[in-house]
């Protein structure tokens, strides 16, 4: 069986959860579950501490992986990002009371950081060149610099409403961006990296997301317009079209991104299309 890690909690526990039940996949019904079988897509699923997962890839013990890249990084193990997920996304930066230091990251020489992610903080200044003392807290470091132990934060920003509770601003520019992902041992030989299950997870996920991502239209017209019409909507290869019953109409469907199609639709209605409706996509293979 394929082995997977799953995020048991936290902000990565539910959506992934969500997308692998719209990829097929059976998951726990309970919260307490730590481990499922799925013997339909012969899967089988452990929930593990989003914090270990890369550690428990990289030992080869588990095939592949769901977390975040931050957890990936910070944690050091011979394991690598191979699909992006598009949710958790957050922003990792430097914060700290104004004044303090500059938008200069060689401001930071010679201060002190606190952080949960010492792993990605001593790693970016460590490239940069920027000779800091790096210190780990687990939990909330906001009140690190108020009880004096670092001048400077680093943490995951994303509306920054705590920082500024805190008294803190954001300085200099991004650490890094993090999102889900999914992960393997780095160095799989090539007979494991294609292993029809392991391919067959991702092209799973893949069709997820891409169904997320976009619609199906489908709208008549007359055939003078179609040029005009199927430029608005060139699907993916080109899109369907079929003649009508009522001659010099035709019927048109193509797929169209879910976030333009608003836009799209009033398009097409101004160039005579008729009868646009739009359809979500559960699931799709490209």
């Amino acid at each position: 069986m394929l082995r997977i890690a799953v995020p048991n909690k936290g902000s990565l526990s539910g959506p992934a959860a969500e997308m692998l039940h719209e990829a097929g996949y059976q998951q726990r019904r309970e919260s307490k579950e730590l481990r499922i079988v799925d013997p339909v897509n012969d899967v089988e699923f452990f929930y593990l501490r989003p914090r270990d997962i890369a550690i428990y890839v990289a030992s080869g013990q588990l095939d592949i992986g769901i977390t975040g890249r931050d957890l990936l990084i910070d944690s050091d193990a011979h394991a690598e990002e191979i699909l992006p997920l598009g949710f958790a996304r957050s922003t990792f930066r430097f914060a700290t009371k104004p004044g303090t230091v500059g938008d200069d990251l060689a401001d930071l020489k010679g201060k002190t950081v606190a952080t949960s992610y010492e792993g990605i903080v001593a790693k970016h200044l460590s490239d940069n060149g920027i000779d800091a003392s790096v210190v780990h807290l687990d939990g909330a470091v906001e009140t690190a610099i108020q009880l004096g132990v670092a001048q400077v934060i680093a943490d995951v920003v994303e509306t920054g409403t705590s920082l500024r509770n805190a008294g803190l601003e954001v300085v200099g520019e991004p650490i890094m961006k993090s999102e889900a992902v999914v992960i393997r041992r780095i160095g799989a030989d090539a007979e494991e990296a294609a292993k029809s299950k392991v391919q067959q997870f991702l092209r799973r996920l893949q069709g997820v997301l891409v169904a997320r991502t976009y619609v199906m239209m489908d709208y008549d017209c007359r055939v003078e317009q179609l040029e005009k019409a199927v430029a608005l909507t060139p699907g993916l290869e080109s899109p369907t079209v079929s003649p009508l019953h009522n001659e010099g109409w035709v019927a048109v469907r193509a797929m169209v991104p879910a976030k333009e199609a608003q836009r799209i639709m009033d398009d097409l209605y101004d160039i005579g299309a008729r009868a646009i409706l739009t359809t979500a996509i559960h699931a799709c293979r490209l």
